[in-house]
């Protein structure tokens, strides 16, 4: 599977060589396919599972849109990790136990950004779900590439000739 996807992702850099370096063009496009898959993941849950209906669990009641995303959330994280551990940083001298877990602080924190942004532009700002998931996207993307790059996946630092 994993040289399926570098093969896929080698034929297609050379378009992609003016305006990036291979490892960002493989975190776009492994995290572009991760998000979308965490977005579809969200519509299904939020329309087909969950019907846009209320969770309520014995001790909390749960917004359908917040259920929906965490229900997606526990699909893409492992996929998500397993793209950027072996196909986007191969070369991060970190063990894959710290990986995870530095993987994990940071998608923490892009959860609890998710959060924020879903609430206020659902509850507050009454964006339809699936509009504010994909504008909350956006704005967390940026983040989780920094962090993934010079935290939870660090490389060593290479000189330029």
């Amino acid at each position: 599977m994993r040289k399926t996807i570098e093969g896929v992702l080698d034929f297609f850099y050379p378009f992609f060589r003016r305006f990036m370096d291979k490892t960002t063009f493989r975190y776009a496009a492994c995290g572009g396919a991760n998000t979308v898959f965490d977005i579809l993941l969200f519509f299904v849950s939020y329309h087909f599972i969950l019907r846009k209906q209320m969770v309520e669990l014995s001790f909390l009641v749960v917004s359908p849109h917040i259920a929906a995303f965490l229900m997606a959330f526990l699909i893409s994280f492992p996929v998500g990790f397993l793209l950027m551990r072996f196909i986007v940083f191969q070369d991060s001298y970190l063990k894959g136990r710290i990986q995870l877990f530095r993987y994990f602080l940071s998608v923490c924190v892009s959860l609890f950004l998710n959060y924020v942004f879903l609430k206020i532009l659902v509850e507050r700002m009454h964006f339809f779900p699936t509009v504010s998931k994909i504008i909350t996207t956006f704005f967390v993307v940026g983040f989780s590439y920094m962090a993934q790059k010079h935290f939870s996946f660090k490389t060593p630092k290479t000189s330029i000739d």
